[in-house]
C-alpha cells in the first residue's frame, strides 16, 4: 500500500511541478515582453511621477497600460500583485517530489549496490543534507567572491560550471545511475 500512495504522490507532484513551472516561465516571459517594448512616456504628468516607461495593449476586449516606476514610487498602494507564489510553487513542489521519489524510495532510486555500497539512510543524508547543503555553500561563496569582481556574472557562472560538473562526478561514484 506505501508503494501504491508513493507512486500516486509522485505522479501528482510531478504534475504540479510542471504546471506550476509553465506559469511561472510565462510570467517569466510576459516581463521580458514587457520591458522589450515599454517606450518612454509622452505625457509629462507621467515623468513627474516617475515612469519611465509604459506601453499600450489589448486583449479580450480590454485595454492595458502598464507603467514601469525606476526607483518605485514614493508610495505604493495597498492592493499589489506580486509574482513570486510561481517561482515558490515551483522550487516547493520540486522539493518535494525530490523528497518523495529520492529520499522516501532511497532504496530504489539512490543506492546501487553495484556502484557504492551503503544503507539506503546513509543516501539519503548525503543526498539531502551534504549534496544540497554543500553545492549552497559554494555557490554563496562563489557570488560572495567572484561575483563581486568584473565580469563577476561570467566568473560565477564558470565557477558554477566547475562546482556541478564536479559534483556529478562525484554523485556517480555514489549513486545509482537515476540519481546521479
Amino acid at each position: 500500500m506505501e508503494a501504491y500512495l508513493l507512486e500516486w504522490a509522485a505522479l501528482l507532484l510531478r504534475w504540479t511541478h510542471v504546471v506550476v513551472a509553465i506559469a511561472w516561465i510565462g510570467a517569466s516571459f510576459y516581463f521580458v515582453f514587457l520591458d522589450n517594448n515599454l517606450t518612454p512616456p509622452i505625457d509629462e504628468a507621467l515623468k513627474s511621477k516617475g515612469v519611465t516607461g509604459e506601453l499600450w495593449a489589448v486583449h479580450g476586449g480590454g485595454f492595458y497600460n502598464p507603467q514601469k516606476y525606476l526607483p518605485a514610487p514614493p508610495t505604493l498602494p495597498a492592493h499589489m500583485h506580486w509574482f513570486y507564489w510561481e517561482s515558490y510553487a515551483t522550487w516547493l513542489s520540486g522539493f518535494a517530489l525530490y523528497t518523495v521519489v529520492y529520499l522516501f524510495n532511497a532504496s530504489t532510486f539512490l543506492v546501487d549496490k553495484r556502484v557504492y555500497d551503503w544503507s539506503s539512510g546513509g543516501a539519503a543524508a548525503l543526498a539531502s543534507i551534504g549534496f544540497l547543503l554543500a553545492f549552497w555553500f559554494v555557490y554563496d561563496a562563489l557570488c560572495r567572491t567572484l561575483g563581486q569582481k568584473k565580469n563577476g556574472d561570467a566568473l560565477v557562472g564558470i565557477g558554477v560550471l566547475v562546482a556541478v560538473v564536479l559534483g556529478s562526478a562525484l554523485a556517480c561514484q555514489l549513486f545509482a545511475g537515476r540519481a546521479a
